[in-house]
């Protein structure tokens, strides 16, 4: 994700939030995202909901950097878990405010019931996909090792993704960039009890609009001007993120209908 996508998941929840300020939290080094080979941040889930972390334990708990950032190395080192530490976080300030609320209705003689839990957070759901945000890394080449350390999966997940044709090694065995996410988003799926199997039929589909998108850049490609080539690409870009942002959409619409909305 961009430093702009990861921006607009955090404005429903911190008003407040700035580039900024993320930025300074980097500088601080409580969150660590990657950088493009032209120096451009690149979130991860991790990274996000690291941040999200830092976030609400200032709000919550008014937490001073350095405890968070000890909190955060605590972490790190195993001693504690993310998700833990900003439910305890969660519960604090929940408590604190139902505290509130049982005070101000003492007395009243009437029977509140309790406020309804808020809903479960669901997974990431990046903001609407630019053109820009498809360039391709050229010149990025990861070993087996590499796709491994930096989506942190072991082998049998990788060989798991790589017979359900999700993640293709190129020439020599190496790896694309996008290997990584593609093994990240799969893991962070896997919590749901999808397996690699059942994430075929997203590769099936990607396929199709890859090749609708294909039919449509290939004649561009072909026509005998010097900057053909690079107008295809361009289209090609263009069109991969309209068809994300109206594949999201018509998922969105319909789970919607499944569930009755």
């Amino acid at each position: 994700m961009s430093i702009g996508s990861v921006l607009d998941l955090l404005r429903p929840d911190f008003p407040d939030i700035t580039i900024s300020k993320i930025r300074f939290l980097e500088s601080e080094g409580l969150i660590r995202p990657e950088r493009t080979p032209s120096g451009y941040r690149r979130f991860s889930v991790a990274d996000y909901e690291r941040l999200r972390f830092v976030l609400t334990a200032q709000r919550d708990q008014y937490l001073p950097l350095k405890v968070i950032k000890e909190q955060l190395e605590a972490i790190d080192s195993g001693a504690a878990t993310l998700g833990v530490r900003e439910a305890r976080a969660r519960a604090h300030h929940r408590g604190a405010a139902e505290s509130g609320q049982r005070s101000g209705s003492a007395g009243a003689g009437t029977e509140n019931s309790a406020a309804p839990a808020a809903p479960r957070r669901l997974g990431v759901v990046p903001g609407e996909i630019t053109p820009e945000e498809l360039r391709v890394e050229v010149g990025v080449r990861l070993t087996r090792g590499d796709v491994l350390a930096k989506a942190e999966i072991d082998d049998r997940f990788l060989d798991d993704l790589l017979r359900a044709g999700l993640i293709v090694p190129g020439a020599g065995g190496f790896f694309e960039s996008d290997a990584v996410t593609l093994a990240r988003a799969a893991t962070a799926m896997a919590e749901f009890g999808l397996e690699a199997r059942h994430l075929r039929a997203f590769k099936l589909a990607a396929d199709r609009e890859a090749a609708l998108v294909a039919q449509i850049a290939a004649p561009i490609a072909k026509s005998r001007d010097a900057d053909a080539r690079a107008r295809a690409e361009e289209t090609v870009r263009e069109l991969a993120a309209l068809s994300l942002n109206l594949h999201a959409a018509l998922v969105k619409a319909a789970v919607r209908t499944a569930l009755g909305g």
